[in-house]
């Protein structure tokens, strides 16, 4: 096991346990993680917190070089623009084991390392997954479509290389509808921050972290219900 700037295996563990205390979950398996580790990596600039867990023997040291400079590049940016509260330490696990792309939860993101295998440049998957650590929603905050209809919006946003990973908003289709979140509804809220009212994604990010959106905000901020704003939005969907 590779530990680069090395602190010790204990204070590492004794981190993880104040800190996932305080959020009150049961991680014990990211010690596990630890024990699996090939190599663990604890970055730290200036208040923030990178702690990278690779579980992956043939992992692209590049790769994760470059997922380690993402974070470091629009988590600050993120919490400033959208939620200041925001824990200031986050962990990346590349886990063989996980059978998705990649999840995040807890302050935790995990990788699977055979996606990078065949889509090497994707590196701003990482910019999408710490959004949702930005979001840290409450459980039915709201519709599923708008978390991650802003998480590939920030992605668009805040992308340092979605060029390279062959990611782009698409152009609109009939077939299209507000609720298919991802880069669908990252569309509509972008052609909203256009034509209707800038920072109005981040004002309906702070409704959801406050558990207080209804259908009636898209009146509130803009004199039209959602289903009127994105038939406009059909109507002229070019951004």
């Amino acid at each position: 096991m590779h530990f680069k700037n090395y602190i010790g295996l204990s204070v590492i563990c004794f981190f993880l346990t104040i800190h996932f205390s305080f959020a009150q979950r049961d991680w014990s398996n990211i010690n596990r993680d630890i024990q699996h580790a090939v190599q663990v990596d604890t970055l730290k600039k200036k208040k923030f917190t990178l702690i990278f867990i690779n579980k992956s023997k043939d992992f692209d040291s590049q790769i994760g070089d470059r997922l380690k400079e993402v974070f470091f590049i629009n988590y600050p940016k993120q919490v400033k623009l959208y939620n200041k509260n925001s824990a200031p330490q986050v962990i990346f696990v590349i886990d063989p084991e996980y059978d998705g792309i990649a999840a995040a939860g807890g302050g935790v993101i995990r990788f699977n390392p055979e996606w990078f295998k065949k889509n090497p440049k994707d590196i701003d998957i990482v910019t999408h997954e710490i959004m949702h650590l930005v979001q840290s929603y409450p459980h039915n905050a709201g519709p599923g479509w708008i978390t991650e209809g802003i998480a590939d919006y920030v992605r668009h946003t805040m992308g340092v290389d979605n060029a390279g990973a062959n990611w782009s908003l698409p152009e609109y289709r009939s077939t299209h509808k507000y609720t298919d979140a991802y880069r669908i509804t990252a569309r509509f809220f972008l052609w909203l921050e256009n034509n209707k009212k800038k920072g109005l994604v981040k004002a309906l990010d702070a409704q959801m972290r406050n558990k207080t959106y209804t259908d009636a905000f898209w009146v509130n901020k803009t004199g039209k219900n959602v289903d009127e704003l994105w038939n406009e939005y059909i109507a002229n969907p070019k951004i």
